[in-house]
């Protein structure tokens, strides 16, 4: 018996199947002969060889969110920024341009700043409210936009029919990160995006434990550059995140729809309290972009609220010491409300220059609405805010 221990054994069958997806976790899995794996490499029969190349758990799930978004052959990734990476790097040449949204998230503002230049890719920023904005920040080298329908983290709607007819008008291509508006919101893809982008270890997965991109284009030659790209590089998914993530899209119509009215009203009890510079929330009727937003989100205007107070960085680590039930953590889409003060997360690495240009300052917070009783959550951040202004 100990001779033959270190011998696989076969899975056992079964008339019924299970109904839970099984969690594969193998980095191989082995063919038949030499015929059987070239027909798998070209096509001819479906199967795995190595799991950088691909797995059951991340195909299953990829197949899930391409259902969501109404779009086909996505992939998942390691992470939302390796499913960023994917998109830009992946299609990009040097001497080609990408213009990017100026409120992009932090780490995409990084590699636009850094990372691509010194691949010898040129990069630009424009406002995405303003499509005249971006076509004056075309260049003839420009071959993808890259935006974000609402920004992170101050709420800003992009114009996304104006930037789609921009991108088609010109032969760009138009890559959407749909990471804050979901599909339940919004598919990119339907309003003229040519890639759509998410960072499925927020609102998709939902719990703060897996972390996974998901990256997909309207054209399976697109599709296959962007995956050969990740495949070769290595941004490859976990079989267990996957999973994992395929669980937390179970109930991702149920977490949004509470979420998100708890955000309409956390937005209403914030204005007004002692201190509370602006509240920015797309569904608010003061918010810069709510025209916008009804035109494009109808009544899903989602579950993150932004908010600023008076009072400097004293004033922050009042509130975030005060609001002691509330995760003060850089990252959003969980089941319970999260906190974040993106001068010290999100945006560290821009000045404070550049930061106020954005409109952010170190009494910036960032607020991702989980699914508490509403009640008990405004009284929380009320208490906090008062604790702030004290």
């Amino acid at each position: 018996m100990t001779d033959t221990l270190v011998r696989r054994t076969p899975w056992p069958e079964s008339a019924s199947r299970a109904v839970v997806t099984p969690l594969q976790p193998s980095v191989v899995y082995a063919a038949e002969s030499p015929d059987a794996l070239d027909d798998q490499y070209e096509g001819r029969a479906p199967g795995y060889a190595y799991a950088r190349e691909g797995h059951p758990n991340a195909d299953v799930l990829a197949a899930k969110i391409d259902a969501m978004e109404g779009l086909s052959g996505g992939f998942v990734t390691g992470s939302g920024m390796a499913a960023v990476a994917a998109a830009a790097m992946g299609i990009l040449r040097a001497g080609d341009h990408i213009l990017g949204a100026n409120q992009l998230y932090g780490r995409s503002l990084r590699m636009m700043s850094t990372e691509l230049p010194r691949m010898g890719v040129m990069t630009g920023l424009a406002d995405p409210t303003d499509a005249a904005a971006m076509a004056a920040a075309i260049r003839p080298e420009t071959r993808m936009i890259l935006i974000e329908i609402v920004s992170n983290p101050t709420l800003r709607v992009a114009d996304l029919h104006g930037i789609a007819a921009l991108a088609r008008d010109r032969g760009i291509l138009l890559a959407v990160d749909n990471t804050f508006t979901t599909p339940r919101a919004i598919r990119p893809a339907d309003h003229g995006a040519d890639i759509v982008i998410h960072s499925v270890t927020k609102l998709l997965a939902g719990h703060s434990d897996a972390t996974l991109g998901y990256v997909a284009a309207r054209d399976p030659a697109t599709n296959d550059r962007m995956r050969g790209f990740a495949t070769t590089l290595g941004l490859t998914a976990s079989p267990f995140d996957c999973w994992l993530a395929e669980r937390g899209l179970y109930s991702f119509d149920l977490r949004y729809d509470r979420a998100e009215e708890n955000a309409r009203i956390l937005a209403d009890r914030l204005d007004g309290l002692p201190g509370m510079r602006r509240v920015l929330y797309p569904g608010r009727a003061d918010h810069p972009d709510r025209d916008r937003a009804a035109a494009l989100l109808g009544t899903r205007t989602g579950n993150m609220v932004t908010f600023e107070i008076d009072g400097g960085r004293d004033a922050a680590n009042r509130l975030v010491r005060a609001a002691r039930n509330i995760a003060f953590a850089p990252t959003l889409g969980d089941i319970g409300t999260t906190l974040s003060h993106p001068a010290t997360s999100s945006h560290r690495a821009l000045s404070p220059e550049d930061r106020a240009a954005l409109g952010l300052s170190e009494g910036s917070f960032r607020v991702s609405v989980g699914v508490e009783p509403a009640d008990l959550l405004c009284a929380e951040f009320e208490a906090a805010i008062r604790a702030a202004a004290s």
